[in-house]
């Protein structure tokens, strides 16, 4: 149990590490679960405490020993702060808050907590962001000191999330100049404290080499991955065998990923992504609905729609609202809602312009051709598809996450697409990074001819 509980342990800093460096969004926000059996405890703690406290302040003399510790508290607070280099800073609240000289006053009754939480604002006022100020200043104007006691500590833990993920902002630069020789470590740590021999990670390059082989296209060299070029099919010889390049296995594989079936294990290598590749995933299908059902709007209403600026826009954020509305919804409801929608919006946008509303036949023909798109045979969403995943090709390829040239007919869906391709290129360059040397052991042992597996891998 201390093993699993280590490797328990090491696997979290691990993967907190890891979503520092791969999500540039990544920040530390206050726990709040409405409701839960957790907060209802922590909420009937707090209030039992300060109702506590008031009692003691309303007492004949006061009773000062609760507002003592909270005073300390909310000093240490203060003092973890303070950058190291601000010495200065650090004396000033030191002599401000000599809790020497705080409970001397106490026990003679000269104890002057306005005159203390008036400077305790004032400091928090310093040291707080700007995005805190608002808060702060409206804490002045509370009166009763243990409402305002409460206040102050709700805002100092808020104060000290800011602090976290402004240090987290300022070692971004080091944690991804360090972070693929600290994750492979750790990686290895784990599986030498649970033994594992990467079984589903095994199995997703197999598939992936598979699907490679068997391909009409065989590419040349991790060169014209990555330019996306191709040498043109060629006859394999009777007993010849086909040598896959490791780096064409590799981009399959991560492409796969993104048609991952429901309930099927993620690669033990991706097992950190999991939850962003499941959203990358269904991104990446609701773009492909999105333009195809632009595209078939376009059209059917022909040049009218293409050569009136924002037609397209109002089309596509009409279909973005709707599609990401019903995420529950099967495809083939949605995109009935979507057609009667993009109907509606056709005629309007037709009307402005001063043309006439679609005929019964033409609506007709919208609506089916929006509902059609429903099946994974469709003709325009294959296309689409089929462009979406060349251009996705391109982004996993080494060194090409940042390419924008988009295929024709993807225009209506470039920002989001752009955006896609570059937060998948960059998981997966920073993946390949850190288990390259894992995926050239697996797959040296099946696709090199038996006898050769000595032979160096470009994965």
């Amino acid at each position: 149990m201390s093993e699993l509980l280590e490797a328990a342990n090491e696997l979290s800093k691990m993967t907190i590490a890891h979503e520092m460096v791969v999500n540039h969004d990544f920040r530390l926000q206050e726990v709040n679960l409405p409701n839960s059996l957790e907060s209802r405890v922590k909420e009937a703690m707090h209030k039992a405490f300060w109702d506590s406290l008031k009692e003691q302040l309303s007492k004949t003399p006061p009773d000062y020993s609760h507002a003592i510790r909270l005073i300390q508290e909310i000093k240490e607070n203060l003092l973890s702060l303070i950058l190291p280099r601000q010495t200065r800073l650090r004396n000033q609240i030191e002599e401000a808050l000599d809790m020497e000289l705080i409970k001397q006053e106490a026990e003679h009754g000269a104890l002057d907590i306005p005159s203390l939480t008036t400077y305790i604002l004032g400091m928090m006022a310093m040291l707080c962001a700007p995005i805190r100020d608002e808060e702060i200043q409206r804490l002045r104007s509370i009166s009763d000191p243990v409402h305002l006691l409460r206040e102050i500590f709700r805002i100092l833990d808020l104060m000290k999330l800011d602090m976290v993920n402004f240090t987290i902002q300022a070692l971004r630069p080091y944690l991804q100049q360090h972070s693929v020789q600290y994750e492979r470590k750790k990686f290895q740590e784990l599986m030498n404290k649970l033994p594992s021999n990467l079984a589903h990670t095994t199995e997703w390059l197999r598939t992936a080499a598979a699907k490679v082989s068997s391909s009409d296209l065989l590419p040349s060299s991790s060169n014209s991955e990555t330019s996306g070029s191709s040498v043109p099919p060629r006859e394999v010889a009777a007993g010849e065998v086909s040598i896959c390049s490791p780096t064409a296995v590799l981009n399959q594989a991560y492409m796969d990923l993104l048609h991952w079936e429901p309930g099927k294990d993620y690669p033990e290598t991706m097992l950190m992504d999991k939850e962003r590749l499941r959203t990358l995933q269904m991104q990446v299908n609701q773009l492909a609905i999105i333009a195809a059902v632009v595209l078939v709007s376009s059209n059917i209403c022909g040049n009218v729609m293409s050569n009136s600026p924002g037609c397209v826009d109002r089309l596509k954020w009409v279909t973005k609202a709707l599609i990401e509305g019903l995420p529950n919804t099967r495809l083939e409801d949605a995109l009935l809602d979507i057609g009667n929608q993009i109907h509606q919006e056709v005629n309007n946008i037709l009307c402005q312009l001063g043309y006439p509303a679609l005929s019964n036949d033409k609506a007709a023909s919208l609506k089916g051709q929006i509902g059609s798109i429903a099946d994974k045979d469709n003709a325009v969403r294959m296309v689409i598809e089929q462009r979406i995943q060349t251009f996705l090709g391109h982004c996993v390829s080494p060194g090409g996450q940042n390419t924008k040239n988009l295929p024709q007919g993807l225009a209506p869906v470039q920002e989001e697409l752009l955006e896609v391709g570059q937060r998948f290129g960059s998981l997966t360059a920073h993946n390949r990074q850190v288990f390259g040397p894992y995926y050239s052991e697996i797959l040296k042992n099946f696709l090199l001819p038996e006898g050769k597996n000595g032979g160096r891998t470009d994965s």
